[in-house]
């Protein structure tokens, strides 16, 4: 469950007209922080941003499946949004079982240079388009 902060944050860039990109942007700023923390860590900086949008998705933020990449990547992203419309409270043996998995995973994901690292490697893949 994303913190209340992060909500408000969220909800303030809709009201100001900004993009669905940027109101998910506080839910991964929110993951990242979380792994900083010690709360808990990732595989991977992309698996970070990966929980980030889904959490955003399941707020409510309006942020679209990706139009490529693996078709599991695309059947989660309907699924998270299909979820923020729903009431169904989400069961917390999975949920719990997810905590305790990611409480396992490594804390480095969060660090500036592995930040830097998906940074540089995303810009890199878009440059060929526009």
């Amino acid at each position: 469950m994303p913190e209340k902060e992060t909500l408000e944050r969220a909800r303030r860039d809709k009201a100001e007209g900004k993009a669905p990109s940027t109101q998910a942007g506080e839910f991964v700023r929110e993951e990242i922080e979380h792994i900083r923390e010690g709360k808990h860590g990732a595989r991977s900086t992309k698996q970070a941003i990966a929980i980030g949008l889904s959490k955003a998705r399941r707020s409510g933020v309006k942020l679209p499946p990706p139009t490529s990449g693996p078709s599991a990547t695309k059947r989660k992203a309907s699924s998270d949004l299909r979820k923020a419309s729903s009431s169904r409270k989400p069961s917390t043996t999975r949920g719990r079982a997810t905590r305790q998995a990611l409480k396992r995973e490594g804390h480095s994901a969060g660090s500036r240079s592995a930040l830097s690292r998906q940074a540089k490697s995303a810009a890199r893949r878009r440059r060929g388009r526009a």
